[in-house]
């Protein structure tokens, strides 16, 4: 068995598992990012015992740990590079740390990676090869697979979908991000009256869950937000079939919680016209199937391939 770990913006989530595609026990918690870095590591240091306890387990049963870090990390350090949501965690020696806590060896990726590797070998792209998934959610990440080992460039990543320049030379997540289209949105509402009144209508400034729901409820500033997001989207995933031409793209994240009718089949339709002619059909693109505990599952992967099955 092995733990896996989901250390994110706003979630921490830890799994127990074999690495297989089961989670045994889940344990779930909300970050604090007034706490920084050092209450996220309080809080994993006390969940351990709880989860061990809920799954009938020992510590002795565990081979190992493997992180889905929600930022950049080093391959050869593995330390932490950066986190943009939460303080306290800029060049810190996670691996390490973690190692040392619960004695455990640990190994540690950027979340979106781990998240792909789950869905490629478990959920929408099992079966596939290569596939590329995407979180569209408060920002945009990417992740590489192919014939089931992770793709990560020189070792500190690669594919990072969400900073393509696109549209009029801004990245990706500024348009089509959580936070980009709520900015847009809030911006819009000074000068023109279909943001106005949106924004009038909820009584306070947009969110981007706010911007989804009446999208789903046909308002007018909404589905212009959501069209301005999906051409962005566009951009970005045609840029990216042209260099790698993956079997399937698999999209995750609340954004893509919008669904088919306003989501995947406009985004389908869209990416299909003007398709680099020879790569014409050949990827398509699903939703996520293996929901809110991806990253744990792709934890718990990474751990089984690189510290033992």
């Amino acid at each position: 068995m092995f733990l896996g770990i989901e250390i994110g913006g706003t979630k921490l989530q830890l799994g127990v598992g074999r690495g297989d595609g089961a989670i045994a026990a889940l344990w779930r918690g909300t970050v604090d990012p007034a706490a920084a870095g050092e209450g996220i590591r309080r809080q994993i240091v006390a969940a351990v015992p709880e989860l061990l306890a809920k799954a009938g387990l020992g510590r002795s049963d565990l081979k190992g740990v493997g992180v889905g870090f929600g930022g950049p990390t080093d391959d050869d350090t593995q330390r932490v590079i950066k986190s943009h949501h939460v303080a306290g965690w800029d060049d810190f020696p996670l691996a390490a740390w973690l190692a040392d806590a619960i004695g455990l060896s640990t190994v540690i990726v950027n979340d979106a990676d781990v998240a792909g590797l789950a869905e490629a070998l478990f959920g929408a792209g099992r079966g596939l090869s290569p596939v590329f998934y995407m979180t569209v959610g408060t920002g945009i990440g990417g992740g590489l697979t192919i014939d089931g080992e992770m793709y990560r460039g020189c070792g500190r990543g690669a594919v990072e979908i969400g900073h393509l320049r696109v549209r009029d030379g801004d990245i990706l997540e500024s348009y089509a991000a959580g936070w980009g289209i709520e900015a847009r949105a809030n911006r819009l509402a000074a000068t023109d009256p279909r943001y106005a009144a949106l924004r009038s209508q909820v009584g306070r400034p947009l969110t981007g869950k706010d911007v989804a729901a009446a999208a789903r409820a046909g308002d007018p500033a909404a589905l212009d937000a959501l069209d301005v997001a999906l051409d962005a989207l566009t951009e970005a995933l045609q840029q990216m079939i042209k260099l790698l031409c993956p079997r399937r793209v698999v999209i995750g994240g609340g954004v893509s919680l919008t669904g088919d009718e306003l989501f995947f089949d406009p985004l389908r339709r869209r990416v299909a016209t003007n398709a680099f002619p020879p790569f014409a059909g050949l990827t398509d693109i699903v939703p996520a199937a293996l929901g809110e505990e991806v990253v744990v599952h792709g934890a718990l992967a990474l751990a089984r391939q690189r510290l033992g099955r």
